[in-house]
């Protein structure tokens, strides 16, 4: 699946790789300009159908559950809605074993960002509990056209797992962000607005984490390990 295939240049290759390609395009102009470059180079499965399916919808509305396993997914991702995206994908890992992102810079950088770090966040353990992210390339601005007013990086992501039962996962990440909220207030601080300070404060104990541990200092072990003390 290739969300945002414009006019082409990343389907061609995949269709040459002999892949099967649905082309999620938001424009209708754009899915037929689409359909007239690649005549002549969709081959066909069986002698029938067309390896080039381009499919006129919003990526956002996208029923990941009913893809069939496996989907590769790749795209140039619009900067607007790439995050979202993303965080819509990374629960099918059973049905999406690999995706590639050309992103925004600063979006890549959070994704694959270290903790203690200024771009560390809760976008950034979202994605740590469904995936391995690796910064695969960077683009500059000259190789689109028109340029863009920012750079790109091409984002490999191998999905996996998540570390809790997937019921709980919701209600964790839903923690993470609170934690993250208030990102240079201690934790104390930006959860115990939310579960109340004493029982932060006690969580830190018993992990033996100082009481001024700020959220974009754990690691994604130390927020699994914090869990179930602030649930």
């Amino acid at each position: 699946m290739e969300i945002g295939p414009g006019g082409g240049v990343l389907t061609s290759q995949l269709l040459d790789a002999g892949a099967r390609v649905w082309g999620v395009e938001l424009d209708l102009e754009w899915a037929w300009e689409l359909r007239r470059a690649m005549r002549g180079r969709e081959g066909a499965v069986g002698g029938a159908s067309p390896r080039l399916q381009p499919i006129v919808m919003d990526a956002l509305a996208l029923a990941w559950e009913r893809l069939p396993s496996p989907t590769l997914v790749a795209g140039n991702l619009p900067y607007n809605v790439a995050t979202p995206i993303i965080a819509a994908v990374l629960p099918h890992w059973q049905r999406v074993p690999r995706a590639a992102f050309l992103l925004q810079k600063e979006v890549a950088e959070r994704l694959t960002a270290k903790p203690g770090t200024r771009d560390y966040g809760s976008l950034t353990v979202l994605v740590r509990c469904y995936a391995e992210a690796t910064i695969l390339g960077r683009v500059r601005p000259g190789s689109f056209h028109p340029p863009p007013k920012v750079e790109s990086a091409f984002v490999g992501l191998r999905l996996r797992a998540p570390p809790l039962p997937e019921a709980e996962m919701p209600a964790f990440l839903a923690r993470v962000r609170e934690a993250f909220g208030q990102k240079r207030k201690t934790l104390r601080n930006s959860l115990g607005r939310v579960i109340g300070g004493d029982r932060v404060e006690a969580a830190l104990r018993a992990l033996d984490l100082p009481p001024a541990t700020r959220a974009e200092e754990l690691p994604l072990h130390r927020w699994l390990a914090l869990w179930p003390l602030v649930r």
